[in-house]
C-alpha cells in the first residue's frame, strides 16, 4: 500500500511500487488530464507537480512519491472550481489547438510563475524547453505566460492597495 497526497487528498493505493506515477494517477485515481506522450520524460505531456516542483510522471515510480504531495492539472485551480491564472490566460490567448500537450504546458508554466512571478523571455524559454507542442503554439504559450504573470502582479498590487500597503 502506498500513501500520498493527490490534489490535497490523502490516498492509499494498492499498486506495484515501480508503477509510473502517471499510470497510478490515470488508472487508479481516474484523473486523466495528464497525458502519456513519450514515456521517456522528453515531451512534457505528463508533467505534474511533486511538492510544488514540475516532474515527468511517466518515468517516476509511484514509490518515489510515497508520503509526498502531488498536484495534477485537475487540482491546479481553486477547490471551488476557479481556474488558475495560467489556465485563464491559456483561454484568453487561445493557446490550445489539438490540446494534447496543454496540461503539461500549463503545469510547467504554473511552476515557473510560482518560482519566478515575472519571468523574462529567457526564463520562460528555459522553463518550457522540456515541453513539446506539436502544433507549434510556442508564441501563444509565451504570450499566455506573460499574461498570467501580469495578472498575478496586478492581483498582488491590488491586494496590497486594499490592505493599505
Amino acid at each position: 500500500m502506498i500513501e500520498l497526497t493527490i490534489n490535497g487528498e490523502l490516498v492509499s493505493l494498492d499498486i506495484e511500487p515501480d508503477t509510473p506515477l502517471l499510470w497510478a494517477v490515470r488508472e487508479q485515481m481516474n484523473l486523466t488530464g495528464s497525458k502519456f506522450g513519450c514515456g521517456v520524460a522528453q515531451c512534457g505531456a505528463c508533467t505534474m507537480h511533486l511538492d510544488g516542483r514540475p516532474i515527468r510522471s511517466c518515468v517516476m515510480p509511484i514509490a518515489s512519491a510515497a508520503g509526498r504531495s502531488i498536484t495534477t492539472i485537475e487540482g491546479l485551480g481553486g477547490h471551488n472550481g476557479e481556474l488558475h491564472a495560467v489556465q485563464k490566460a491559456w483561454i484568453e490567448q487561445q493557446v490550445p489547438q489539438c490540446g494534447y500537450c496543454q496540461s503539461g504546458q500549463i503545469m510547467s508554466a504554473a511552476a515557473l510563475l510560482q518560482e519566478t512571478p515575472a519571468p523574462s523571455d529567457a526564463e520562460i524559454d528555459a522553463a518550457m524547453s522540456g515541453n513539446i507542442c506539436r502544433c507549434g503554439m510556442y508564441g501563444r504559450i509565451k504570450k499566455a505566460i506573460k499574461s498570467a504573470s501580469d495578472a498575478s502582479t496586478d492581483d498582488v498590487m491590488l491586494d496590497n492597495a486594499e490592505q493599505g500597503g
